[in-house]
């Protein structure tokens, strides 16, 4: 069983038998790899939530705080119709205080089938759902799955592209496909950026995905997230090369010059 913790947790090694993550789809799973889950999250959806944290994940960010979910064999494995009774303990609260689910991870569209059920079962329960992700495999969520998922957090993590290889090691169009056929769905958006210093901070940088999701009538917020260190020590105990170690933290300032791009472009943004 997973129990209740934080993403900030380091967990390995909770399932060595699980499946290597990389071409993993599972498109019609009865169970997940879970990394963890936190109740009461307040800034990831709205209302009151419980965030779901599931493994597995291809991108490979510098800024990464949770590289503990990049595998599968790092989570929990736990059967869907548990997780389903689970989520139904909190339902009726969650719905009086205006919240609902998320998932996030790693990357939730990597188990596509578990998430599938586990959004399909929140609806069914009256609960807002949403979907956090970088967009990389938007194009596993077909419109079947869209249906079940009310917000979607997507992570535009560069506009430029080399920039955004050199923070992932991987290309930008996925993403911005995505976040495109979100558009033509009318299907709500909080964008978010995360602003590190040296690394995603270069103006023509924000500018893009500034100038890129200004024109979006779907995109309720971009939301510029302070890079922070609080991930370093699981770096360390995984032994991986944490390029960012001596990167500090954005100052105010950089932040309300990075909001003042998007501001400048016509986004809502805080």
């Amino acid at each position: 069983m997973v129990k209740v913790g934080s993403r900030f947790d380091l967990r390995t090694n909770q399932a060595p038998d699980a499946p290597e993550t990389e071409g993993f789809e599972g498109p019609k799973e009865t169970h997940g790899w879970v990394h963890s889950y936190e109740t009461g999250s307040t800034v990831d959806g709205p209302g009151v939530r419980v965030m779901l944290f599931m493994s597995g994940c291809f991108l490979r960010c510098q800024y990464c705080h949770n590289p503990d979910t990049w595998h599968l064999k790092d989570g929990t494995k736990i059967e869907l119709s548990h997780a389903i009774r689970r989520l139904r303990d909190f339902a009726p609260a969650l719905r009086a205080m205006g919240g609902g689910l998320t998932i996030s991870g790693g990357e939730p569209l990597v188990q596509i089938g578990f998430t599938r059920g586990l959004f399909s079962a929140a609806k069914q329960m009256g609960l807002h759902t949403a979907l956090d992700t970088s967009g990389f495999l938007g194009q596993r969520a077909d419109d079947d799955y869209m249906k079940n998922v009310d917000l979607v957090l997507l992570d535009i993590k560069s506009g430029d592209p080399d920039t955004y290889r050199k923070v992932t090691g991987f290309d930008l169009a996925p993403t911005l496909r995505f976040a495109e056929r979100l558009n033509a769905m009318n299907k709500a958006v909080w964008v978010r950026f995360v602003l590190v210093p040296g690394l995603t901070d270069a103006r023509d940088n924000i500018r893009r995905v500034a100038e890129f999701v200004a024109p979006m009538k779907n995109v309720q917020w971009v939301e510029v997230l302070p890079f922070h260190q609080m991930g370093a020590f699981k770096w360390k105990s995984l032994g991986l090369d944490y390029k960012l170690a001596e990167t500090p933290v954005p100052t105010q300032a950089q932040i309300q010059a990075a909001l003042e791009i998007f501001h400048a472009a016509g986004c809502r943004a805080r």
